[in-house]
């Protein structure tokens, strides 16, 4: 078996993600109908971990990861079962996940059954079926990916070395969470920022509202805090596209500027952040020399060339400009140059951007240098200080220009003080920031923050927040009414289009009820009967839980003597959902009963819908509710049905001769129905492209996905942002079309960009942006869609005018 070309079939590469290792392991299962309830594959090692494979034969199949408690690993992975003597006979899945101690097995719960076929049977497609002579080989493919950031799948909040970082939004506002945090820890600039007046600030509009609120919750959480409101300012995707923090921080500091004139706090940034500097520009071949004097409040150093900070220092100072970097000398035109630049003087918080980036001509773009690169943990400036005393105030010649690292670029939500232990550039971990300050202000820089520090306003407003989180919890409740409407998987989710351009689930929303979590269970229910105008005695509650494997189900009645006077959140926990059964008849012999769900799919039509639960006896024939489906959809009583039960994404096929009990364990069951179409009636659907069968519509509903679309200028754009359910082989010509029509505007001017693309990188670069132009299907752009988010742009002109 060629495992290179099945791994590219079954585990799609994801972009900017760097593999640590790939292995595959080959497991010859044999005794097939024989096997034990769980059978455990030898152990095997990929990416310095080790690695089971767990199956349920006929059932599950699952990858386990047995490691020290400590130890994770981010890997994709796919299970290949497959005929040892005819290797071109195979069925496969692939998945991904972030393996660690608490969370260490992950799989498919029903690998086996949604192709039972081919795995027992042959056909004129398939000459050999896949489990021969009892025995099959069972083949896992394992890609453990680079988890730099340490948070790759991860939505643990974590806290390091007693900091609270900032929660990772996605690769867009890295930079962004980066700075914020740096000067969160530069202690008098929180101080000062926490006395701007912001009281009438509305904080969505406002730099300087939003940075309070976050250094107020940095000041006294004890998990990760979310920099949202900051990001819906400045633009939800600005940042990957300009890869600018200097930028970011010069438009945060003009807004801070600003605020703070006229109050006690005015000028605190020229203090502690802005130094001046002379430049002096002379021409080597015609006598012209220049000389200007600038503030600033960061200094971007190259390392291309150089290994230490040093050494961009002296390359920064005095250089020579020429080639493409000639200097604009007026009327002498572009001119050969030295360049030196002198410091007149250096503020206490010397930030320093150092460039990891070129221009690579070849490929029109720039690209990321990666070598050794050493920075100081205390730097002695004072020989770039100007020498002439005239240039320099006598108290600033007095001060010394001795600085000591605070910090490094920070990686996101995870604030560390490793980062200021190990002072250089490893493989692949490039320090994009320095922060240094001068150690004679170390003792005011980094002052204590108290209490009182922090606005009143903002501490009455964060108790309020918490005392109201602590008091409250939010219930769901799924009526029958609402199953019926729903017209997709499970229960109740969320509805979108699918790839029928013109079919669209209707939003049918759950009812939601906020309530104290002391409230008990009698008086929910009296709220309940009075939200839905029933009485109570004709109503009562199941718990429904959401299994691992996205299914959502019945877990249990809430027997209301039972329960009556316990408190909501004992029952439910702080958030749960519920289905309300309205009781029309008294229920005979409930021990002998099952409650299921039952839904109907109409190939003509096209259309999933709900049909309302049902009891039946556990000793009953399947057959035995026939005649009820068919009189709710109006069909002959002389029809022949299909039965289907719905397990996970899985369809697994009912006989009529079927015994409830014999498939059925708990309430809650979905049974699924059709018609049982002639081989004519076969045809037809497939003459015009129609899903003629429940599994084939099932897998339809597997391959869609919910993708988040914001504006790429943030708050400044009046349109909300707004989620559609779209599927993974719509061709992206398509999606364009409907998220036009959503915010109605001429497809031709849309410009799309995913979260979390480095424009630096030249493959994607020549991707990204794309258009209505743009013809591949949706999974051939994005690989992995779990939680996608794409930003869109609304182009002054339509794109057929700029092919």
């Amino acid at each position: 078996m060629d495992y290179s070309a099945v791994a590219n079939k079954f585990m799609p590469k994801l972009f900017g993600h760097k593999i640590k290792d790939f292995q595959h392991h080959t497991w010859n299962f044999t005794d097939w109908s024989n096997a034990e309830r769980k059978v455990i594959s030898p152990e095997f090692e990929v990416g310095g971990c080790k690695w089971h494979t767990v199956l349920y034969p006929k059932v599950s199949i699952y990858l386990e990861f047995i490691n020290p408690p400590e130890a994770y690993s981010c890997a994709q992975f796919a299970f290949v079962l497959w005929n040892p003597e005819e290797p071109t006979q195979y069925v496969g899945k692939y998945a991904y996940y972030r393996f660690n101690a608490k969370h260490h097995n992950w799989g498919f719960a029903y690998f086996c059954d949604c192709d039972r076929d081919k795995l027992f049977i042959s056909s004129i497609t398939q000459p050999r079926s896949i489990i021969e002579n009892n025995s099959c080989n069972i083949t896992t493919l394992i890609r453990v990916l680079e988890d730099p950031t340490g948070t790759l799948w991860s939505d643990v909040e974590t806290t390091f070395a007693g900091y609270i970082g900032l929660k990772h939004l996605g690769a867009s506002n890295t930079f962004m969470n980066s700075v914020i945090q740096s000067f969160c820890l530069i202690k008098c600039f929180r101080k000062a920022v926490f006395q701007i007046p912001t009281e009438s600030d509305q904080s969505i509009t406002s730099i300087s509202s939003a940075l309070q609120r976050i250094f107020c919750r940095l000041n006294i959480s004890d998990t990760a805090v979310e920099a949202t409101e900051l990001t819906k300012f400045f633009g939800w995707n600005k940042f990957f596209m300009d890869i600018d923090i200097r930028k970011f921080i010069r438009i945060l500091f003009d807004d801070l500027e600003n605020k703070m004139k006229n109050t006690k706090v005015d000028g605190t940034i020229s203090k502690y952040f802005v130094g001046t500097k002379k430049i002096y520009i002379k021409c080597i071949n015609v006598d012209y020399e220049s000389i200007r004097f600038e503030e600033y409040s960061d200094i971007q150093l190259n390392v291309n060339g150089c290994s230490t900070l040093e050494e961009s220092f002296d390359n920064y100072v005095e250089e020579t400009l020429e080639g493409d970097n000639k200097y604009e000398a007026e009327e002498y035109g572009l001119q050969v140059a030295k360049k030196k630049v002198i410091f007149e003087s250096l503020p206490p918080v010397l930030h320093i951007h150092l460039n990891w980036f070129e221009y690579d001509a070849k490929d029109d773009c720039m690209i990321e240098l990666n070598h050794h690169y050493e920075f100081p943990m205390e730097i002695d400036l004072q020989k770039y200080l100007s020498s002439d005393v005239s240039d320099v105030s006598d108290v600033d010649k007095l001060k010394s220009h001795k600085y000591l690292l605070h910090g490094t670029k920070f990686i996101d939500e995870r604030v560390t003080v490793a980062s200021i232990e190990n002072n250089y550039n490893g493989d692949d971990n490039n320090t994009y920031m320095l922060i240094y300050i001068r150690e004679s202000c170390v003792d005011e820089i980094l002052s204590p923050i108290n209490y009182k520090d922090i606005p009143k306003h903002l501490c009455e407003q964060r108790q309020k927040v918490l005392k109201y989180n602590s008091m409250y919890i939010n219930v769901e409740v799924v009526t029958e009414e609402i199953f019926k409407n729903h017209k997709g998987y499970g229960l109740k989710t969320l509805a979108g289009p699918t790839n029928f351009d013109n079919y669209q689930y209707p939003l049918t929303e759950i009812h939601k009820f906020e309530i104290l979590e002391e409230l008990t269970y009698g008086t929910f229910k009296k709220m309940a009967s009075e939200r839905f105008k029933i009485p109570s005695n004709k109503m009562r509650f199941w718990k429904i839980i959401n299994n691992p494997d996205g299914t959502n189900r019945l877990r249990a009645i809430i027997n209301g003597k039972l329960f009556f006077d316990k408190p909501m959140k004992e029952i439910i926990g702080a958030s749960g959902r519920l289905y309300m059964e309205l009781l029309d008849k008294p229920i005979n012999n409930r021990n002998e009963s099952f409650m299921i769900f039952l839904k109907y799919f109409n190939p003509d039509a096209q259309l999933l819908k709900g049909l309302g639960h049902l009891y039946v006896r556990k000793s009953s024939k399947i057959s035995s509710i026939f005649h009820i489906i068919r009189k709710k959809n109006q069909l002959p009583q002389n029809t022949s049905l299909e039965a289907y039960e719905e397990k996970s994404w899985n369809m697994i096929k009912i006989q009529p001769s079927h015994i409830f009990k014999d498939f059925i364990q708990n309430d809650g069951a979905i049974i699924c129905f059709q018609k049982e179409l002639t081989s004519e009636e076969i045809q037809e659907h497939l003459s015009v492209d129609r899903i003629y069968s429940i599994p084939k519509f099932y897998e339809l509903l597997s391959m869609n996905t919910t993708i988040m679309f914001r504006s790429k200028f943030g708050y400044k754009d009046p349109i909300p942002a707004f989620s559609l359910i779209l599927n993974r082989n719509m061709k992206f010509s398509t999606i364009a079309n409907q998220v036009a029509v959503h915010i109605n505007i001429d497809p031709l001017r849309l410009h799309f960009m995913p979260e979390g693309i480095d424009m630096t990188n030249k493959k994607l670069s020549k991707i990204f942006p794309f258009n209505i132009m743009t013809n591949r299907i949706l999974s051939a752009i994005f690989p992995i869609i779990d939680k996608l988010t794409v930003y869109y742009e609304i182009l002054d002109i339509s794109t057929e005018h700029t092919k």
